[in-house]
């Protein structure tokens, strides 16, 4: 069973824009707002600690020995 949504006072600017991503996506506004609606949704997982790391990990970052000075030296401040 679907669910009937009301959205009031949005912006003329940001219902203009909309209306030019349905058109873009050849959408109607109401199957666009669907669309915007179910990717929020989709992407609104919450991840692990463990997962934060996986990913910071997979982009090979590296830090220079001038970062710890300048945390130290916010630490210090405090």
């Amino acid at each position: 069973m679907s669910i009937n949504l009301s959205i009031k006072n949005v912006p003329d600017e940001l219902a203009a824009q909309i209306k030019k991503r349905a058109a873009k996506n050849h959408r109607s506004l109401q199957g666009e707002l669907v669309a915007i609606i179910e990717s929020a949704v989709k992407n609104d997982k919450q991840m692990s600690p463990l997962e934060y790391l996986a990913m910071i990990k997979a982009l090979n970052l590296s830090t220079s020995s001038e970062s710890t000075s300048i945390v130290r030296g916010d630490r210090e401040v405090r």
